[in-house]
């Protein structure tokens, strides 16, 4: 049976609820709806070597909902161990910049984008918050408003997912509505065979999403790429599915990673499945050190066995931490 031909399997409902386009939400409205409710915004951006990238980020943010139209209280860029001028391009570029490793240094460091995260709870304040990937290339300041729409419009909606078209890089220009790669050969394979009721979440490992402080600070926080799935995944076994919304942001470019670096993103994507399988345990204690083996070839031609690490650790509830200050 062709694609499209399928019979509903009670998820095209959600769909139709829950789902919405950027331009459904003009910052105006927003605006006004904001002051009216009494909450306050903080938009974050986890960068990790992106000194390319990051102030152009940062600068359309800052002008547009911050300067012209007042929504966005902090704009905070989280500078993962970056090992260039991030943290300097980002900083003049207007935005508060903490080095994820400095914050509550006593709680230790990971490397990667969920630390980064679970670490900016803890030094921001925002009611809501938005978090925008520091790569981008081809996107706007509207995907910061349009991803704070449904949370400002229902108080039921806890965490909102972007969807975009994925502007790729080969030289006939195409575009697609597709996940990346790890999104379809990964996350949605897990989804459909364990989690169907997700099915109709249109890019379920998006780095652009808006969530609740109230829900970020409840859930426990995977350190690396897991973090969008987990979150998912938590918020609807939480909360249900209508906890949930998901925004059209129309267009998105931003670099690739090699298959190599896919491949790690993809196990962890796994053992985060792994605990949150139907009759699992959420935060189900993992291996202490897992790896990734891979295949090289040498200078002379000659494959080559490697490793690399997979982080498999979730920080607690950043509310625990903050009870224990």
């Amino acid at each position: 049976m062709e694609a499209g031909l399928l019979a509903d399997d009670g998820t095209g409902a959600w769909f139709g609820r829950r789902t919405s386009r950027w331009q459904d939400w003009p910052a105006g409205r927003l605006l006004a709806a904001k002051q009216r409710l009494g909450v306050t915004i903080s938009v974050v951006i986890p960068a990790r070597n992106e000194q390319r990238t990051v102030a152009g980020v940062v600068t359309a943010i800052a002008r547009s909902l911050v300067d012209e139209v007042p929504l966005v209280d902090e704009l905070v860029v989280m500078d993962s161990d970056s090992t260039d001028a991030t943290a300097a391009v980002a900083a003049r570029a207007g935005a508060v910049v903490y080095r994820a490793s400095e914050v509550a240094p006593d709680a230790g460091s990971f490397p990667g984008k969920g630390e980064a995260l679970w670490k900016s709870l803890l030094v921001t304040r925002g009611d809501l918050l938005v978090f925008v990937d520091a790569d981008l290339t081809q996107w706007g300041p509207h995907f910061v408003s349009g991803l704070l729409g449904p949370l400002l419009a229902d108080e039921q909606v806890r965490l909102v997912k972007g969807f975009y078209t994925r502007v790729r890089t080969e030289s006939d220009g195409s575009t697609s509505t597709e996940g990346g790669r790890v999104t379809e050969l990964v996350a949605r394979p897990l989804i459909s065979l364990w989690w169907p009721q997700l099915a109709a979440v249109v890019q379920p490992l998006a780095g652009e999403w808006a969530a609740r402080r109230s829900l970020m600070e409840s859930l426990s926080i995977p350190v690396g790429y897991g973090v969008e799935l987990a979150t998912l995944m938590d918020t609807v076994a939480g909360f249900g599915l209508d906890a949930v919304a998901q925004v059209d942001l129309g267009s998105r470019a931003h670099r690739h990673q090699a298959n190599h670096d896919l491949a790690v993103m993809a196990a962890e994507l796994m053992m985060v499945a792994q605990r949150r399988r139907p009759g699992g345990q959420a935060g189900e204690l993992a291996p202490a050190a897992v790896r990734l083996h891979q295949f090289v070839r040498d200078e002379d031609g000659q494959a080559r066995q490697v490793w690399r690490p997979v982080p498999v650790a979730e920080r607690p509830p950043a509310a625990s931490v903050r009870a224990g200050e």
